[in-house]
């Protein structure tokens, strides 16, 4: 399944998607995985940090998540709506930062993973 988005910050990485609603979950959380979120700002830097992506349900190529996403260097696509309820969390997907696309490869986690 191919969801589509504003491209905001260029690279490919394929990982797990980690969904978060709240960045009150440990940075470790993210770590080598894709953000999935509804929107950040300046109190999710840490779990962005740890990101190897960066996809947002809201957005613009203005927007925190795009300019974090650049500052970064970490791929990032803003506007995919319905991120967080279309991509489950543990899902293997593949995020082009450039085309503005993620692509879902395996939606169902590994065991012992999600």
């Amino acid at each position: 399944r191919l969801l589509r988005g504003l491209a905001s910050s260029a690279g490919l990485v394929r990982a797990r998607a980690k969904v978060v609603l709240h960045p009150s979950v440990p940075p470790e959380a993210c770590q080598d995985r894709i953000l999935i979120a509804r929107e950040t700002d300046p109190g999710w830097l840490f779990l962005m940090s740890a990101a190897r992506g960066l996809v947002v349900e809201r957005g613009t190529l203005l927007s925190h998540t795009a300019i974090t996403g650049r500052l970064l260097g970490v791929p990032t696509v803003v506007a995919v709506a319905g991120a967080t309820t279309r991509i489950p969390d543990g899902a293997l997907i593949e995020l082009d930062g450039a085309a503005g696309t993620v692509r879902l490869l395996e939606e169902t986690p590994q065991e012992g993973e999600g």
